[in-house]
């Protein structure tokens, strides 16, 4: 704890300039994605803003008539009258909360929707980093902890509109407090009618309104200057405190009883959130006394307004009628100024967050798009040339790849095998164009692949990544990828993967749920039937290049045997390249490239390359083999 109030402490908050900076443009990109929202929000806070002024000016006109002339008939129509604007009232806000309730219901949607896009549009090399990640992970416990960010600015703005709008109100059914004459004969009370009293009263009545929020924010303030530390802590809640739900844990957990660590992590005194903690300290000193003083003021304030008040009605300025106008009006005048200063110190407070997560979503997109059609060919014939590629990593000064010349013969299968750390990924992030290459070309058909169309090249591959994943969806939904597909094409698909047998035994068949996320008849597969599933998803998309990393890894030897022999099957016309650690899968492939420290050593058959004595293939296979031999 001594290191977090270290490395905490001196942080400082945003000018007030360029936090109005970063509100706006939030304030734009919410107008932008959700426009009605916006509108609706507007609307109905301006109504709820100026409407109780109705019933506040309503309300003084029944009570002055009731202490004054009393007539019957002016009774009654002030009566219906503040009856009927108090039904018209509440019936117009019932309307425009229902307006903003309806779009408000998509507004945390919406919000991820916004990182959502941007993961997808920005390039993969940027959102592979670790930076990216973090940056991503920082904003989301902001979000989480203390609802920091982006998610605030809509309530924040809104606030301060409807504040302003109050205070205008407010100051509209006030000014004749200040203005109403004291009756000569009212004694001493006459300096209450002499305008410097009335001035120095406002003046007052200001200053005490304008330093209880103030207050308010600098308590506040603490909680946004360790803002790092509140995530720290919200990082180790959300992982210790709920690891007992995880069911990827569950089995650890009880065999190791790791409960016990969680017990440490849940029960320290000294943590984040404990009672020895950092912001149970500032709670018993600084943000304690700063929210006791912010309240004590707004107590002062109150009593402010009902002295004066009283007394220039007690001296005669105005009636019982104009008490109520006046102490309900001023109320809420202080009110609407303590909300502008309270929303004005939280957007101030925020605005570092929103800096995180503007931030992110500037990272920019440096990758050439390209402009070129891909063309597509019926014939498949698309031919892809490594011409002498070499590449590093962002931030590193090794290359993981060196120097590669390879081409890809149409409708050939082609296995890449080597040790881990090889640069076996990494040569097929790069034919995906994951990644672009450091230095040398990527040839499509004879030209760069940089100049095609970027979303176009990427659907002329199919692949099944060794880090899969499936989704709790209906398993037509996860091998077509879309909620619309071909059921007769999705089941040929998965029985080409050997996933036939247990498909006729699914409940619902194409229609079943994986998982039970969202059904609870949802079933769960094994990591064979995973990787078949994947499998099949990869020859729904039909594209000319398949690309298997690991195909098998997760399956038995017999369901490995059998995904290899129908492999010149499932590939059929396609180009197929077979990333694999075991290589007696390399027997049913046309070519090998051996990968070793991040270039091609060795290119052939699978004859030819065991038989070469010293090859790093045939010490590879070797090491394998044992284990299977007698």
């Amino acid at each position: 704890m001594k290191k977090n109030k270290k490395t905490n402490s001196d942080n400082e908050l945003m000018s007030w300039r360029d936090a109005a900076k970063l509100n706006i443009r939030a304030l734009k990109l919410w107008w932008r994605r959700m426009p009605q929202l916006m509108t609706s929000y507007l609307v109905l806070f301006v109504w709820d803003a100026l409407t109780p002024y109705v019933g506040i000016y309503l309300s003084a006109l029944v009570i002055d008539e009731l202490a004054g002339a009393r007539d019957p008939h002016r009774l009654f129509f002030l009566v219906a009258l503040t009856l009927i604007s108090a039904a018209v009232i509440s019936l117009v806000s019932a309307i425009l909360r229902k307006w903003a309730n309806t779009y408000e219901a998509g507004l945390w949607y919406k919000f991820n929707n916004i990182f959502s896009e941007k993961l997808l549009s920005m390039d993969y090399v940027d959102r592979d980093k670790t930076e990216t990640a973090a940056l991503l992970s920082t904003i989301r416990q902001n979000i989480n902890g203390g609802g920091w960010g982006l998610i605030r600015v809509p309530s924040n703005i809104l606030s301060l509109v409807s504040s302003v709008l109050t205070l205008f109100g407010g100051v509209a059914l006030t000014v004749t407090l200040f203005t109403s004459k004291v009756p000569d004969g009212a004694g001493a009370l006459t300096s209450l009618g002499n305008p410097l009293f009335a001035l120095l009263i406002a003046a007052v009545m200001i200053a005490i309104t304008v330093i209880s929020p103030m207050l308010s924010n600098k308590a506040g303030s603490y909680w946004a200057k360790n803002a790092d530390v509140h995530r720290e802590g919200n990082r180790f809640f959300e992982f210790f405190g709920f690891l007992g739900f995880r069911p990827e844990y569950a089995m650890d957990v009880r065999m190791y009883r790791f409960d016990k660590v969680c017990e440490k992590y849940n029960t320290k005194k000294d943590g984040v959130f404990s009672s020895h903690g950092i912001f149970a300290h500032y709670a018993r000193g600084p943000i304690g006394l700063y929210r006791a003083a912010s309240s004590a003021v707004s107590v002062i304030f109150t009593g402010v307004v009902y002295a004066f008040v009283c007394l220039k009605a007690w001296a005669g300025a105005f009636g019982l009628g104009a008490v109520t106008q006046y102490v309900s009006s001023v109320t809420r005048l202080s009110g609407s100024v303590d909300g502008i200063i309270s929303t004005l110190g939280d957007m101030r407070n925020n605005a570092p967050f929103l800096e995180l997560t503007l931030r992110f979503l500037d990272i920019p997109n440096n990758m050439y798009q390209g402009s070129l059609t891909v063309e597509k060919r019926r014939d498949r014939k698309y031919e892809v040339e490594f011409r002498d590629v070499s590449f590093r990593y962002p931030g590193s000064e090794n290359y993981a790849l060196r120097h590669v010349n390879m081409k890809f013969e149409i409708g050939r299968r082609l296995a890449v095998v080597g040790e881990n750390g090889s640069g076996k990924t990494t040569f097929i992030k790069l034919l995906c164009r994951l990644y672009d290459p450091t230095e040398g070309e990527i040839l499509l058909n004879g030209i760069d692949i940089r100049k095609y169309r970027y979303d176009e090249y990427m659907a002329i591959f199919s692949v099944v990544f060794q880090d899969f994943r499936l989704f709790a969806l209906p398993l037509g939904e996860n091998v077509a990828a879309r909620a619309d597909y071909d059921e007769s094409l999705a089941r040929d698909c998965l029985e080409k993967a050997g996933f036939g047998e247990r498909l006729r035994e699914l409940p619902d068949g194409l229609g079943t749920y994986l998982y039970k996320d969202y059904d609870k008849d949802g079933v769960s597969v094994s990591g064979g039937e995973a990787q078949k599933i994947a499998i099949a998803r990869a020859l729904y998309k039909d594209a000319p290049f398949i690309i298997l990393d690991e195909p098998t890894a997760a399956l038995d030897p017999m369901a490995e045997a059998e995904i290899y022999s129908k492999f010149n099957d499932i590939a059929g016309d396609k180009t197929a390249i077979y990333i694999s650690h075991r290589l007696s899968s390399c027997k049913f492939c046309d070519e090998i490239a051996v990968f070793c420290e991040g270039a091609v050593i060795q290119q052939g058959s699978h004859e030819a390359l065991l038989s070469v004595e010293g090859g790093k293939y045939r010490e590879l296979w070797l090491a394998q083999a044992q284990y299977y031999a007698e």
